[in-house]
């Protein structure tokens, strides 16, 4: 097995195909994407954090490689023979392809057999919970958002407590397993997909020594992946009207801004570095202690405005552009960097997909050097600032209805769609919509390397790894009344991106609409929900 460190010499002495236009990597871009300064302390701590996950992970590589039963699909569990199951998931190639997928190989190995129905997005919520709510009884498992967590929980089967001790889930990043999976203190489903938002940009680009020069002569620094969102919008202005290699002009970045194309996580994205003061928990979205919204707050008001202007350095039609449609742009080579998940990441290399193959960094999600501190109603300087990763979406996790028919075969094919072999596959595919999170999938670099360059793997797995173990990581919103509150907010960011109303009176009108919520479900019961999913003490009587 080839580990991280050999990858990272391996990356370190790669040279470009003579095919490509990327230019080698300087020393500027290789420690650009490091973000702000680390102290020695810290590097040694996460080093020994990563020595225990490389033994726990490689462990159960072999494991899995030698297994002849239920991990290697040899030998059928239990009151699974015959049985039809039929599964709950978006319409959409993310998720749905590797449920497929996953349905005929766990048919093969154990019997039953995989019913996969397919739901656009935009009704997922809403015929899931009528599903779990109702008397038919329509689904045996289904994937969500974990956001939806709170409000499917009293609907959902606590997970046997068999499924609970299997030493798979020792392999899952704590931030998933620990945060994610439960709900109410009650094990009530299965992480069976990491997301985290990360930076994408042109190698190509930023290492073409006309644009470095130039860049340096108008802003006086080099030109290098940002650190700072500040940084981001600089360098998204200076690549707007610029020409790329082949002779067409590029914009400075790609970012969704259509309804319902998911473009509030990008937001969120943002407002997680203006809105987390150091060491403060359950910030960024509520008053933990009062549960008055904090999204019409100077932070979020700068992160709105800042995520409203860009836009006039994307491509000309960005605002009908959904997240789809702005990954396709920066992978036809159109804009200069982009904000996604980690399908990106695969896909960017796949010059099947991609004109940009061979020509991709990535970057940790930009931060800041002050943050909106709501206690004392100030903004708070960051010396030598700080990144605040944003686990936007927080990753799809499968679970399994009270009222499913058939729970035992249920249970099984969620081990068996998420197991280590299974879930290694899907990282490397980004059709999947499968980005890493398990410890496995940052420690077997050799299948990495059959879908990346060394380089390319070796930044793409530092980035998103680093990003999932930053003590700043900041976790999404997951409450009940969850789709409420996103729909109001994304009411009004629709008016704020059309120029209907003012960024403040348009935050100002989600927050009325996000107290009417909590009152509606209880603001003292919003409270200890809110408290207990941003990993918070419960209040005081």
């Amino acid at each position: 097995m080839i580990m991280y460190s050999d990858l990272l010499l391996k990356a370190n002495m790669e040279c470009i195909s003579p095919k490509s236009h990327c230019a080698a990597e300087t020393s500027e871009s290789l420690n650009a994407w490091e973000g702000f300064a680390m102290t020695t302390g810290q590097r040694h701590g996460r080093a020994a954090a990563l020595g225990f996950a490389v033994l726990i992970a490689a462990s159960l590589l072999a494991r899995d490689a030698a297994s002849t039963d239920r991990m290697a699909g040899t030998k059928p569990a239990e009151n699974v023979q015959g049985t039809v199951l039929r599964v709950g998931v978006q319409a959409a190639p993310a998720i749905s392809l590797p449920a497929e997928t996953h349905g005929r190989t766990w048919t093969h190995a154990h019997g039953g057999r995989v019913e996969v129905v397919r739901i656009p997005f935009e009704h997922l919520y809403d015929r899931l919970m009528a599903g779990l709510t109702g008397t038919d009884a329509p689904f045996d498992v289904i994937f969500h958002a974990p956001g939806w967590a709170a409000d499917f929980a009293p609907y959902l089967r606590e997970m046997p407590a068999r499924i609970a001790e299997d030493e798979s889930f020792d392999d899952i990043h704590p931030v998933f397993r620990d945060r994610l999976m439960r709900w109410d203190g009650r094990w009530v489903s299965v992480t069976v997909d990491g997301d985290v938002f990360s930076g994408y940009y042109r190698r190509d680009l930023f290492e073409d020594p006309i644009n470095r020069r130039a860049f340096a002569r108008r802003y006086g620094r080099p030109l290098m992946p940002p650190t700072t969102w500040a940084q981001y919008r600089t360098i998204a202005a200076f690549f707007t009207g610029r020409t790329g290699p082949d002779g067409q002009p590029v914009y400075g970045t790609s970012e969704p801004f259509a309804r319902g194309g998911q473009e509030v996580w990008t937001v969120f994205a943002r407002a997680a570095a203006y809105t987390n003061p150091p060491g403060v928990a359950g910030a960024q979205f509520f008053d933990p202690d009062t549960m008055t919204p904090r999204i019409n707050t100077p932070g979020w008001v700068r992160a709105v405005r800042e995520y409203r202007d860009i836009a006039a350095f994307s491509p000309p039609d960005a605002l009908r552009n959904g997240i789809t449609e702005s990954r396709r742009a920066f992978l036809d080579g159109h804009t200069a960097m982009a904000l996604d998940w980690g399908d990106t990441g695969t896909m960017a290399e796949n010059p099947k997909h991609s004109r940009v193959a061979g020509c991709v960094g990535y970057f940790v999600l930009p931060g800041s050097d002050e943050v909106w501190n709501a206690d004392t109603d100030a903004w708070q300087p960051i010396p030598n600032g700080r990144r605040v990763p944003f686990l936007a979406f927080g990753g799809w996790v499968a679970a399994v209805p009270r009222n499913a028919p058939n729970p035992d075969a249920a249970w099984d094919y969620i081990l068996w769609f998420s197991n280590v072999r299974n879930s290694m596959a899907d990282v490397l595919d980004g059709r999947t919509g499968v980005n890493p999170y398990r410890y496995s999938h940052f420690v077997e670099v050799d299948a990495w390397m059959r879908v990346l360059p060394p380089r390319a793997a070796a930044d793409y797995i530092r980035v998103i790894r680093s990003s999932l173990d930053s003590p700043h990581a900041a976790l999404d919103l997951r409450l009940p009344g969850f789709q409420a509150y996103m729909d109001s907010f994304e009411t009004e960011l629709t008016r704020i991106l059309a120029g209907e109303v003012p960024v403040q009176e348009g935050l100002d009108a989600a927050a009325a609409r996000w107290e009417a919520i909590t009152d509606r479900h209880g603001r003292a019961a919003q409270r200890a929900h809110y408290r207990a999913s941003m990993g918070l003490a419960p209040a005081a009587p």
